[in-house]
């Protein structure tokens, strides 16, 4: 466990194993831990990486407003200051989803594979003007009466409740460090005000910013019995020119319910040499 300072604000990190670097990016209001049932299927074929993006886990707040290509920028800074230069395998669960897609379109020579775990998909966003002063104005008043550290850890475990199978497997210390946090609480509902923004810079950045030619992509879905969400899913997969795999039985934290489809998912991609003068590591 690390920190590692990027434009000025505090990241905390975390790295294990050996081998190729893969980088774990975590959906809307979790958590580095939300990945540790997939760590040690990957720890010993790849060099992987965890962070927390500013306002999430264990990192200091944002310094300026979350964009898509800010995002995708961080992971390459990131791994900049880990000296992981790459080709990177880049995993993005649900929101994250947009900033790996965006990370393999903005920094294609450092993208190995790309594998979207039941990412957000949004064919026509609206990006709202209001939501962003709204949500920072109700984060405020929530932290002022003291709802993150009464009530924190109760909503983390709600929201788990709804979308996994299973009980939350976080350790509840770890639970109770981050999400009695207003700081948590505040940079959650800010990335969720810009969701609509973010997709929209998503679907601009795909008519001027091809995937790398060949690049391996996987989309692992959750359909857990919705056959529209399924549609969505498969609709992304044909437009990536992916691999579309279901995780079942799963709810949307495929990590949790389904550590081993996540992990084959990035195993079962090709792993290209480091490209000539690049110091990434080689190797499957």
């Amino acid at each position: 466990m690390t920190f590692v300072r990027l434009g000025g604000v505090a990241h905390h990190v975390v790295v294990d194993g050996t081998g190729p670097v893969c980088v774990l990016a975590a959906g809307l209001g979790m958590s580095w831990f939300d990945w540790d049932p997939v760590v040690p299927l990957l720890a010993p074929h790849r060099t992987v990486v965890r962070f927390d993006r500013p306002g999430h886990g264990l990192s200091a707040p944002a310094a300026v407003p979350a964009t898509l290509a800010g995002e995708a920028d961080r992971i390459a800074a990131l791994l900049d200051a880990l000296r992981l230069p790459g080709p990177a395998t880049v995993v993005g669960h649900s929101i994250a989803g947009f900033h790996a897609e965006a990370f393999a379109r903005r920094h294609p020579a450092r993208t190995a594979a790309l594998v979207l775990v039941d990412s957000s998909v949004e064919d026509r966003p609206r990006a709202s003007r209001t939501a962003p002063p709204l949500a920072r104005a109700l984060g405020a008043a929530l932290s002022a009466a003291g709802i993150p550290a009464a009530l924190g850890p109760a909503g983390r475990a709600l929201s788990v409740r709804l979308s996994a199978r299973g009980p939350d497997p976080a350790p509840r210390a770890l639970v109770r460090r981050v999400y009695r946090t207003s700081r948590v609480l505040r940079g959650t509902l800010d990335e969720n005000a810009r969701y609509g923004a973010v997709a929209a810079e998503l679907l601009a950045l795909r008519e001027h910013a091809p995937l790398p030619p060949g690049l391996p992509v996987t989309v692992l879905a959750a359909p857990n019995g919705s056959a529209r969400w399924e549609r969505r899913q498969r609709a992304l997969a044909r437009r990536l020119a992916a691999r579309y795999e279901a995780a079942e039985p799963s709810g949307h934290l495929v990590m949790l319910d389904r550590p081993d489809r996540v992990a084959e998912a990035v195993l079962g991609t090709a792993v290209p040499s480091r490209a000539p003068g690049r110091t990434g590591q080689e190797g499957a």
